[in-house]
């Protein structure tokens, strides 16, 4: 379990506040629908929320990184607020969800990548590098609060209904143009809220009537 207070950032467009710097909870820290307790979510905009409260990212695709980069990233170093061993990311779907202790974790979407993570790494470029690699992590809503402490084992219990990999929705984030299938295959699981309004818009703004001029 990781952790983080506010820092200061400079990115490419501005000077902020960041709750990306997180780092490995010496303690059992409190998971609850919000997310983790004592960690600072800065950009309310655009993160946390009751279905962004924990952020997801694997060993597996940690080691991955470790190989593209040429040095060893400590875990955190993405804002991830779980690190797990041996998982990959892109192969949860939406719905999966994931027992860890007393906590219940459900996958709703995978991360897109930012400025701020860019500068998180040093590298402006790292946003592009972050989708080209299509090792986004997953954000997860809270089914079930509880305390975790580091070590716990993890149990992922595959989503009963229709199928969206994590895989497919990141590649679906880059696409422009929507067409009905496409919208009505992310609004049959379980996704974001705020995501699921966007889609059902987009869904009867293509059925309604078109008129000329």
């Amino acid at each position: 379990m990781n952790i983080g207070q506010a820092q200061r950032i400079e990115n490419a467009k501005s000077i902020g506040v960041t709750g990306i710097y997180k780092t490995p909870a010496a303690a059992p820290v409190r998971v609850t629908t919000l997310g983790l307790a004592n960690d600072a979510i800065c950009d309310v905009k655009h993160h946390g929320g009751v279905d962004q409260a924990v952020y997801v990212y694997g060993q597996a695709d940690y080691d991955w990184w470790t190989a593209e980069l040429g040095h060893e990233l400590e875990p955190g170093t993405f804002g991830e607020n779980l690190t797990v061993s041996k998982l990959e990311s892109a192969t949860l779907a939406v719905g999966d969800r994931l027992h860890l202790a007393e906590v219940v974790l459900e996958v709703t979407s995978p991360r897109i990548p930012c400025v701020t993570l860019a500068a998180r790494m040093g590298d402006p470029a790292f946003a592009k590098r972050f989708r080209q690699a299509a090792r986004p992590g997953v954000y997860c809503r809270v089914i079930r609060e509880g305390d975790v402490r580091a070590g716990e084992p993890v149990r992922r219990e595959p989503y009963s209904g229709a199928l969206l990999s994590i895989a497919e929705s990141f590649r679906d984030a880059y696409v422009r143009e929507w067409d009905e299938a496409m919208i009505r295959r992310h609004l049959a699981v379980p996704i974001a809220v705020r995501d699921r309004v966007e889609l059902e818009e987009r869904l009867a703004a293509l059925a309604a009537p078109q008129t000329t001029r």
